[in-house]
């Protein structure tokens, strides 16, 4: 599939503090959906999240995904994205979900990190937007 880039009257959804609901697929085929922080880098949607949680699991075995973010100034307005995770990287995850604190939690560094926790960051394609 051709790739999409996000229509610049959605791009201030990943300025934002908007959510997103990452669909991903289970081994059974069946979806689930998990909501995130979101980025764009005016390439890929951008998620993070740590190694060996279920949307990671998931992520690593199928790269098909789909996430919606919504406006959370409007609730009926958002854009919805459906693509292939291209990347899975550690390289810069844990800067990004800093960055990703920073503007969710307004805190410097992000709060939750487990001892031991390996932060990835996934970039996702966009498909069709």
């Amino acid at each position: 599939m051709a790739v999409k880039s996000i229509p610049e009257k959605y791009e201030d959804l990943f300025e934002k503090r908007s959510f997103g609901h990452l669909a991903t697929l289970m081994p059974d085929g069946s979806p689930q959906v998990t909501p995130v922080w979101v980025d764009y880098d005016g390439h890929y949607v951008l998620v993070n999240s740590a190694e060996g949680r279920q949307k990671d699991l998931n992520m690593e075995r199928d790269p098909r995904v789909a996430i919606s973010i919504q406006d959370p100034d409007d609730p009926y307005r958002y854009v919805q994205v459906r693509g292939v995770v291209e990347e899975i990287t550690t390289q810069g995850a844990d800067d990004h979900i800093d960055k990703q604190a920073q503007k969710y939690l307004e805190v410097e560094e992000y709060p939750h990190r487990a001892p031991g926790e390996v932060r990835k960051l996934y970039k996702i394609k966009p498909e069709q937007v």
